[in-house]
């Protein structure tokens, strides 16, 4: 039987975090609980409402309604128009919203999954309320450096579908014919609700699944031993890079991570690649609400990266103009 390389590759990290579960069960629980609790006081109060909304206004169309009317500012930046209700609701939703509506577009044959995986990298973005009340307020003390960082993660992604295009033609917008004909209220409304609840189920797995990790990495001195093999080289700070390795892993530790830094601009920018890339279970939760879709997310893994880099970018030099 031929052995998957990827499957081998993954057979021994899988085999070390089963034995730490096993060893560490507290460890484990309590990062268990705290990802329940992000569950229970984030994800599912702010993403469940938007995820059933976004499903039943992309069923009834809203997607045509805001395509026709953002069409010339998208042409400038040669964004097809169809995008332009997956990129809306990626930058005022949050994770992993634009990445779902992208995928819906994709379920009811509004475009290709080709077309799908050209904007999913730039479609799928950190929402206000994170960036502005948890990096801004709550990490760096002030709503200002989130009004900020904000700005920069929508120059960031704008900027990649700039370039996205200029790379590559974007096609033009599916015949309204080619596309599923609208559905009832009756029938959407229910399915918006089935689909948006199997989304935030799968959504708070590998949240709770990443905590858990997250806090069996800290219990062993992993994350310890790494940031200061990253802070020798670099010549950053302990904090500084052991905020990289949870920003890697896990959005919201990575921005909990920074606590307490000052907001330099080397310091905002990191917080803005992090608010970028969204972290390995960002990753992961766009992969379950796109199943189905036949869209390949290799090309969202290295685009979120690129706008991670983008974005930290933008803020080195905003906040450095701004004299931070």
């Amino acid at each position: 039987m031929k052995r998957n390389p990827t499957m081998s590759a993954a057979l021994l990290p899988a085999l070390a975090a089963l034995a730490l579960l096993v060893a560490m069960p507290r460890e484990a629980a309590e990062g268990a609980r705290s990802g329940l609790s992000v569950c229970a006081q984030v994800i599912v109060p702010s993403l469940l409402p938007f995820f059933i909304l976004s499903g039943l206004l992309s069923a009834l169309r809203l997607p045509d309604l805001l395509a026709h009317a953002a069409a010339p500012v998208l042409r400038l930046l040669g964004i097809a128009e169809y995008a332009a209700a997956p990129l809306l609701l990626g930058l005022t939703g949050g994770y992993p919203l634009g990445a779902a509506a992208v995928g819906e577009m994709v379920r009811s044959g509004a475009v290709t999954p080709e077309e799908g995986a050209l904007m999913l990298p730039w479609c799928n973005n950190t929402g206000p309320a994170f960036i502005i009340g948890a990096a801004g307020a709550a990490v760096f003390g002030s709503a200002k450096f989130g009004f900020g960082l904000y700005l920069c993660h929508i120059a960031s992604a704008l900027s990649f579908a700039l370039l996205s295009s200029r790379r590559k033609s974007t096609p033009a917008r599916p015949k309204q014919s080619e596309a599923a004909a609208p559905a009832t209220f009756s029938v959407a409304f229910p399915a918006a609700v089935g689909a948006a609840v199997t989304a935030i189920a799968n959504i708070c797995g590998y949240v709770v699944f990443f905590s858990v990790l997250t806090a069996l990495a800290r219990a062993v001195g992993l994350f310890s031993a790494l940031s200061a093999q990253i802070a020798r080289i670099t010549g950053t700070g302990l904090q500084f890079s052991n905020a990289l390795l949870c920003g890697i892993l896990e959005l919201g530790n990575g921005i909990g991570a920074m606590q307490g830094l000052p907001p330099t601009p080397r310091n905002l920018a990191l917080a803005a690649f992090v608010l970028g890339f969204g972290g390995l279970s960002v990753h992961c939760q766009t992969l379950a609400v796109l199943a189905g879709t036949n869209i390949k997310c290799a090309r969202h893994f290295v685009g979120r990266i690129i706008v991670g880099a983008l974005g930290a970018l933008w803020a080195f030099i905003l906040f450095t103009l701004l004299r931070i």
